[in-house]
């Protein structure tokens, strides 16, 4: 099960400090230069730093090897954020297709979606961290036309769950771009204020975002304590889906 803890809304400086929250950091000093480990240690330094603190020789000092290795396998730093965006964004985007063909209703399936909003903090805390501290980037940038046209069709799947709920009369009517874009919005931030060793689980929190959503969307609430249940059908599909040990960097087919 899913241990972390969070607190609740710390000041900026925290944040840009320990985006971990976990305590002293730790020595990631390690030998290799194979690609998956030059991508995973990129983007924790994203995650820590921002794109524009994070460099070449970072890695390579880190990881042991030369920055032509770097090279040889993303081959600029622009290439290696877009490789990191993409993956990310393909793992997202197997995870939901997963967690709604594993739930029955649209209601069911947006509050496993929901679940897995927080779940990311804890499951992919690295990638998560990296993706919302640089998201204006992400929006803009070039070299990631790719990870937007998936970060498209994640949002699209999102969507077609609320009108689906909407077309059968489960959700009330609603504007659903709005909505969803509500639904991001109020996750996208949870870097700067969710802590590992918190008080409240991720799943405590994605409780209460089901609640908050759903509590608005249903037109029949009388769902809503099962849906909001952190060890109900829901949170457990999500729960279930992140923390498969297929699902690390790098493995972004659709199980």
């Amino acid at each position: 099960m899913v241990s972390a803890r969070t607190t609740s809304y710390g000041d900026d400086e925290m944040a840009r400090e320990d985006v971990h929250g976990d305590g002293p950091r730790q020595d990631h000093r390690r030998a290799g230069g194979r690609a998956p480990d030059i991508l995973a240690t990129f983007t924790r330094l994203v995650a820590e730093r921002g794109y524009s603190e994070t460099n070449f020789s970072d890695i390579a000092n880190e990881l042991g090897i030369s920055k032509g290795t770097i090279v040889h396998h993303f081959g600029t730093k622009d290439g290696l954020f877009a490789a990191m965006h993409d993956s990310y964004m393909r793992r997202c985007l197997a995870d939901a297709t997963q967690i709604v063909a594993s739930l029955h209703g649209s209601a069911e399936q947006l509050a496993g979606l929901l679940y897995s909003f927080i779940l990311y903090q804890v499951t992919d805390r690295d990638a998560t961290v990296a993706f919302q501290r640089e998201i204006a980037t992400l929006a803009t940038h070039p070299a990631l036309e790719s990870g937007r046209r998936l970060r498209a069709e994640y949002l699209g799947l999102v969507r077609h769950v609320i009108e689906t709920g909407v077309a059968e009369g489960v959700f009330r009517s609603a504007d659903v771009d709005v909505e969803s874009l509500l639904m991001f919005g109020s996750s996208q931030w949870a870097w700067t204020w969710f802590r590992p060793a918190g008080r409240l689980s991720a799943l405590e929190v994605g409780s209460q975002l089901v609640q908050l959503v759903l509590g608005s969307l249903l037109r029949n609430r009388r769902q809503l304590a099962a849906l909001a249940d952190p060890a109900g059908r829901a949170a457990r599909t999500a729960e279930d889906r992140l923390s498969r040990p297929a699902r690390a960097l790098g493995s972004e087919q659709v199980a």
